[in-house]
């Protein structure tokens, strides 16, 4: 939008003798660019300037309609003893005069109005810049891994001060091709003209330090564009938001002291790949409808914590305007969703978590944001996040800019916000958002849409490059931290380490499993031989990276039904086919990921503008599958060989791949540090199979430890009295086991034996 221009100023009768010394003479060009905004830099007109020969310190303030205005010197007095120089009216709102001293002292403004108002305020233009040589070089560089303790509106204390420490705000922002930018609020009536900010040399960094304003204060950036329009603008790296529809940026000072010291420490020494990882995915918003932080640490934490997950992954926590979006379309990617509370309500929820053994991985969103245009969108009057190249600045899918990933400023918010989600709010992990459509310039576009690279290839060298970069910075600085890659192709190497060509991240969801084993379990039981390969294809490349099995909230939405819809036959059929399923899928190699509503069986397909069915516990076969994740979480946890080796092929064995006839899987799970095998046998079939020859790796007493098809779960009761003995032998039906068991297996159920010691 256009700024509407700066009103004239009637030019009062100066109140002074203008007689003495004479001030540092400004042309009136300068100063009508000022009034206008368009200075790059008011403190070199604006503040306190010595001359050089110590004959006075020239001061000039921007008062526009102010009747009188006095600069205050306090312990500073004049050669005549006086602790006040009155100032003139110069030209359209500035006024000006010269404090007969050697050296600039400490001051104050006092100003009154033709009303009868009078303030007394520190002046913002007498304070040195709070960015240093260093932070400038860096933001230049795109190497400042703590960017946000530099841009962005901080609280910030000058000491010493004519009546005490100065406290205030600092304000910064990057805009390289603005012209001159403004800052405006709560604290000066929404006036841009009142705040113009400097440019900081070539860094593209404005700035200015505005006193009196404190945590919570509103504010934007009036922008001058380089199209030569003024657009006001939500700050890039607010701490803060205001809650939607509204768009203003927040000062936010954290007031919060962390109790999870213990937590952190064994974070740092952990090895997440060898460690057991079974995740509920949480929209917070739908969780529970209207809960806050606060309030969701309280219930949020002791659900999870019942069920016995050991991760919480939260659909994007960033703040997005559209709640519809599910948080994918991000405008403040440095602030949490303020419709939940402030920042430190949010680091509440993290801490609780971590107190009550639970890891945090937070949705991350660096593919694309949203098009706002009091956001990131051509912030600086042109292309200045997202790419300039519409081939690759512009997400058709998802009608959304890429950011670019080719400039290094660029680069560098993007893997200094995720250092900062790490670091500042104590996350666990990161589960990056479509990694696929970042790494292939063809993505979602038809042929003639996209450019080749440099080498020929599809590939997006410059996306390849920043994700990287963020993997080997954010482990580097945060121990014990996962990365997560949400990737749908077979690129190569999204978990081999960056220095050996490699994405670098920590484990990769499996959209290939996750693809196959719903397609499969959606079948018929009576047709399930004719695809049993769909659901043992992905053994073929287990071990290819480290993997995460998702069944996330993009598997229960947009018209798929829920999870328990996705299985045929009546409804016992379909709460026996989920229970098995679960079962089959916490005994497989790979991290577990469940989307909530799935641990009780939700009917109804998920949308993010109601709550879950939560009224289905009260009925006992939706208790019952809400019994078994439960049960599942915690045999898991207790058996290191169904997470110690998930990556290695030590770690799994075939006993019967290939008994299409029966609808069995049958398999065993190790650790390589010696601890309980365990044995998992799974009955896709409606039938049980009484006397069904089992094999086992080593003879001896195996206890059943879990059985999906158990009454207390509303199952049949079919089972095996607790335990089998197998006996040594390789048996006809031991598939080459060292020996084996006749074991029933219950309809539609899995069954878990663990060797006893």
């Amino acid at each position: 939008m256009t700024q509407p221009p700066t009103p004239p100023t009637p030019e009062p009768t100066p109140s002074v003798p203008t007689s003495g010394p004479t001030p540092a003479p400004v042309a009136t060009e300068q100063l009508d660019q000022l009034l206008h905004g368009q200075h790059g830099d008011p403190h070199a007109i604006l503040g306190p300037h010595p001359a050089a020969d110590g004959s006075g310190v020239t001061v000039r303030v921007m008062r526009p309609f102010a009747e009188t205005v006095t600069v205050r010197h306090g312990s500073a007095p004049s050669p005549d003893g006086s602790l006040e120089t009155p100032l003139t009216h110069e030209h359209g709102g500035v006024w000006v005069g010269v404090l007969p001293l050697a050296q600039t002292p400490d001051y104050r403004v006092s100003v009154t109005y033709p009303d009868g108002a009078h303030h007394v305020t520190d002046d913002p233009y007498r304070f040195l810049p709070t960015l240093g040589e260093t932070d400038l070089h860096l933001v230049n560089e795109g190497r400042h891994e703590q960017l946000w303790t530099v841009l962005g509106a901080h609280v910030h204390r000058y000491t010493g001060g004519l009546e005490g420490d100065v406290v205030g705000t600092s304000f910064a922002v990057w805009a390289p091709r603005a012209r001159a930018v403004r800052v405006k609020g709560d604290f000066n009536g929404w006036d841009g003209s009142q705040h113009p900010m400097r440019q900081l040399g070539s860094s593209g960094v404005w700035e200015l330090f505005v006193p009196d304003v404190g945590s919570g204060t509103r504010y934007k950036y009036a922008v001058l564009g380089s199209d030569g329009a003024w657009t006001d603008r939500a700050d890039p790296l607010a701490a803060w938001a205001e809650t939607p529809p509204d768009t203003a940026s927040r000062v936010y000072k954290s007031s919060y002291t962390w109790n999870d010291d213990e937590w952190m420490a064994a974070r740092a020494a952990s090895q997440p790949v060898a460690e057991p990882m079974s995740t509920y995915e949480v929209h917070l918003a739908s969780w529970r409808r209207d809960r806050s932080w606060e309030q969701l640490a309280d219930e949020l934490v002791g659900y999870v914590s019942d069920l016995g997950f050991t991760h919480v992954e939260m659909m994007p926590v960033m703040q997005h305007p559209f709640g519809g979006s599910w948080g994918y379309h991000v405008t403040s990617y440095f602030a949490p969703d303020s419709r939940f509370g402030d920042p430190d309500g949010f680091r509440l929820l993290v801490d609780r978590l971590h107190q009550a053994g639970i890891g945090v991985i937070l949705d991350w969103v660096p593919g694309h944001f949203a098009t706002d245009p009091w956001a990131l969108a051509r912030f600086d009057g042109q292309p200045l996040y997202e790419d300039p190249n519409p081939q690759r600045g512009w997400h058709k899918e998802w009608g959304s800019h890429i950011f670019d990933f080719g400039r290094r400023e660029v680069r560098n918010f993007l893997y200094a916000n995720a250092v900062y989600w790490c670091e500042e709010f104590h996350a666990d992990g990161l589960r990056v958002d479509g990694v696929a459509s970042m790494l292939y310039l063809d993505y979602s576009r038809a042929e003639g849409e996209w450019t080749p690279n440099h080498l020929g290839g599809r590939e997006n060298l410059e996306a390849v490059a920043m994700l990287q970069e963020m993997n080997a910075t954010v482990y580097r600085r945060c121990p014990g931290v996962v990365t997560i890659a949400e990737e749908s192709t077979s690129w190569p190497g999204v978990t081999k380490p960056t220095d050996a060509g490699g994405l670098g991240f920590g484990f990769k969801w499996n959209m290939g499993w996750m693809h196959d084993s719903l397609g499969y379990v959606a079948y018929d039981p009576v047709y399930r031989s004719y695809h049993h390969g769909e659901l043992t294809f992905a053994l073929v490349y287990a071990y290819s990276e480290n993997f995460v099995l998702p069944i996330s909230h993009d598997e229960v939405v947009h018209g798929k039904g829920s999870l328990l819809r996705k299985m045929p036959g009546d409804r016992w059929q379909q709460l026996a086919n989920l229970r098995a399923y679960l079962a089959y899928m916490w005994a497989h190699p790979g991290k577990q990921l469940l989307f909530m509503g799935a641990e009780m069986g939700q009917e109804s397909e998920w949308a993010e503008s109601r709550e879950l069915d939560w009224w289905l516990l009260d009925h006992p076969e939706h208790r019952g599958v809400h019994a078994l994740v439960r049960d599942l979480n915690a045999v898991y946890r207790d058996s290191p060989a169904l997470w110690a080796a998930d990556s290695s092929h030590e770690g799994f064995g075939w006993i019967d791949a290939n008994d299409a006839g029966h609808n069995v899987f049958s398999f065993v799970r190790r650790s390589p540090a010696g601890d309980p095998d365990l044995v998992c046998a799974t009955n896709f079939a409606a039938v049980p199979h009484e006397g069904y020859r089992l094999g086992f790796p080593s003879a001896g007493v195996w206890d059943e430890v879990l059985n999906t098809d158990a009454e207390g779960y509303t199952g049949s009761g079919v089972g095996n009295l607790g335990s089998v003995e197998a006996t040594d032998g390789h048996g006809a039906g031991a598939s080459g086991q060292p020996a084996h068991a006749d074991v029933r297996l219950p309809p539609l159920a899995t069954v878990w034996f663990r060797r006893r010691d």
